[in-house]
């Protein structure tokens, strides 16, 4: 998958035209956990990685210089920082959105996660 940067994700999603999408994702502005049986495979077009493939351990630092948290649909989107290094880009074929998905693994669980790429908090 390709490398990803903050610009190259502003411009993949700048050249979407998102519509509201019926799947059941929802409208995930914030981070949003799913089940896999949730994520609809079929309509789902890869389109690269913020993930460093030298790094063997990415930061666990978050970046929210305005007070944001991380389910904050107003939350910067920084690819250097947590969750977002550790995430995979995406492009939704029925509402065009560009879609951010990672997997948080715990002690005792796994959870998918996904987060609609919205250009203007790209930072």
């Amino acid at each position: 998958m390709q490398k990803l940067d903050s610009s190259s994700l502003v411009a993949l999603a700048r050249a979407h035209t998102p519509t509201p999408c019926k799947c059941a994702l929802g409208a995930c502005a914030g981070w949003e956990s799913f089940t896999e049986d949730r994520w609809p495979k079929a309509q789902m077009t890869p389109l690269g990685t913020l993930r460093d493939p030298d790094e063997y351990s990415p930061t666990q630092d978050e970046h929210h210089p305005v007070s944001t948290r991380y389910g904050s649909p107003d939350a910067p989107i920084a690819v250097n920082f947590f969750p977002y290094n550790v995430s995979d880009v995406f492009a939704c074929s029925s509402c065009d959105r560009v879609l951010l998905r990672y997997t948080e693994f715990g002690g005792y669980y796994v959870d998918h996660r996904v987060r609609q790429c919205q250009p203007e908090l790209v930072v």
